[in-house]
């Protein structure tokens, strides 16, 4: 039985994936590790199915590379495929736009053996760009996700308390996620192109690590993200981050108990409007030249507006 299961979810990037099974493929430091490889195509209408199938009837290793079809949209649906068909404990996800290191897949099996209460672990993840990215972006860089920690820690400490690792380049434990996620998800994560509410990686550790599992990020796992040139132009990343600001509520009241909601909910409620204000009145008169401020602008409004987004969804 394999030991280890690379998942990529893919949704119509046939340009993509060459170049990441290559990555895989030349994966080094493995030979005493069983592993396989996932591809969850996500309901694409492109070629992504023909390039699998042609790279399936060449495909000489050791580790299998299985192709699996996810009709249901929504990056939730595409993980709890990939895990229900993995056939190891350990599941690393990649995304269709992600480069593993060389020794990525042999770095997250040994974390996992000495580690044996993480329930998940997120890599360090570097941004590559088809163009330089806007001034000041590293404000808002680590939401792309850009995350470059340089140390080892595990965010059941109450230092990291309310920080939780991106879904790229995260490995999750199989049995942990079996035990704790529940069937559905209220954050289906993005849904196609639609970018409507974000959070559903945020949502699923929640549930992982207030079961008593430990999340932790790995500095010795590295993946390179590709961003191209469009997801740096505005009205993407206000899109962008009016995902993620809708999804916002639900995952800040999954951290308490019910009788503490209503509560948190004001004092949520009171900090965002004196975010936004405060914002508002440090780049109003910029705001429509500055990309970075624009996106802050977004996360904040939906931050503000995410209770009643997600009541009357």
């Amino acid at each position: 039985m394999p030991e280890f299961t690379v998942a990529i979810r893919t949704y119509n990037r046939e340009n993509y994936l060459p170049a990441l099974l290559e990555r895989l493929r030349s994966q080094r430091d493995t030979e005493n590790i069983n592993w396989e490889i996932i591809i969850v195509d996500n309901n694409s209408t492109d070629n992504t199915a023909k390039i699998i199938q042609d790279y399936q009837r060449n495909w000489t290793q050791a580790f299998p590379l299985k192709y699996f079809f996810e009709s249901q949209p929504g990056a939730y649906y595409a993980r709890q495929r990939a895990i229900q068909e993995a056939q190891s404990p350990l599941i690393g996800f990649l995304d269709d736009d992600n480069l593993p290191a060389l020794d990525w897949v042999a770095q997250a099996y040994l974390f996992a053996q000495s580690h044996p209460q993480s329930g998940a672990y997120g890599s360090q993840i570097h941004g590559t760009f088809e163009v330089p990215p806007p001034e000041n972006f590293e404000r808002i860089a680590g939401f792309l996700p850009i995350v470059e920690r340089q140390q080892t820690i595990c965010f059941n400490t109450y230092r990291a308390k309310g920080v939780l690792p991106p879904g790229a380049g995260l490995v999750i434990r199989q049995q942990a996620w079996l035990d704790c996620i529940p069937k559905y998800l209220i954050l289906q994560g993005p849904v196609g192109q639609s970018l409507a509410a974000k959070g559903e990686d945020i949502e699923a550790l929640i549930y992982i690590q207030k079961a008593g599992w430990e999340i932790w990020y790995n500095s010795e796992m590295h993946i390179e993200h590709y961003i191209p040139k469009t997801r740096l132009e505005k009205q993407y990343l206000q899109q962008f981050f009016q995902g993620i600001g809708r999804g916002r509520h639900h995952t800040r009241m999954l951290r308490y108990k019910r009788w503490q909601r209503p509560f948190m909910f004001f004092l949520y409620l009171i900090n965002d409007f004196r975010r936004l204000a405060i914002h508002w009145l440090k780049y109003r008169r910029v705001m429509t030249t500055d990309i970075v401020a624009a996106s802050e602008m977004s996360l904040l409004v939906n931050s503000l507006a995410s209770p009643f987004y997600l009541r009357k969804r």
